[in-house]
């Protein structure tokens, strides 16, 4: 035995806090450039996202749903990532915990596009669970469910954790809310379109 274990506590709320907690790790490894470089690049990468939206004036609106049943939508990161990719987030706060939500709220919000990213789940585990959703008094007067712009993520892999892989969930964002603008190769994997087997 006789070696020191160093416990390093985690637990962001928001962008600032990944970065830091990703720097934090590699600090603990030795590996303190290497944390550096990670958080450089995937700050590039998103500059280039907002750069590419400084003269796109559109800001969709949308929902991300983080739980089905009961509803919830997405905050921490979530927030900041959909203010990144060129949309308004119409629930949760950058920085605070994910909020419960009703049926009503998501009615009377009527957002431009809904994303469906349940904690820990993949896209066909999702996919099992909208008849929840979409079985619904008033689902199909959404505006996103009239304009087909009903997305499942997989929020296991992406948006649901803490790390590195936050980049790429902006990507999917912004190829949902500005698909003429992006195409980062994301569909299929990370996102499909809820009615394309339906």
């Amino acid at each position: 035995m006789g070696h020191k274990v160093e416990i390093i506590s985690l637990k962001p709320d928001g962008l600032p806090e990944v970065f830091k907690d990703i720097k934090k790790v590699a600090k603990a490894l030795g590996v303190e450039a290497r944390g550096d470089t990670l958080v450089s690049d995937m700050n590039a990468r998103m500059a280039r996202i907002e750069a590419a939206l400084s003269e796109h004036d559109e800001r969709p609106s949308i929902a991300c749903i983080e739980w089905i049943d009961p509803l919830m939508a997405a905050g921490n990161w979530i927030p900041e990532l959909v203010g990144k990719s060129g949309g308004t987030s119409v629930f949760g706060e950058s920085g605070r915990h994910s909020p419960w939500m009703s049926w009503d709220q998501l009615k009377e919000a009527d957002p431009d596009v809904i994303a469906i990213m349940p904690c820990g789940f993949s896209i066909p585990r999702s996919r099992q669970e909208m008849p929840i959703l979409a079985g619904k008094s008033g689902w199909s007067d959404l505006k996103a469910v009239r304009r087909q712009r009903v997305f499942l993520t997989d929020g296991n892999q992406y948006f649901n954790r803490p790390g590195p892989r936050l980049v790429e969930s902006l990507e999917i964002l912004a190829e949902l809310l500005h698909p003429g603008l992006f195409d980062y190769g994301h569909h299929g994997t990370g996102w499909v379109h809820f009615f394309a087997a339906n």
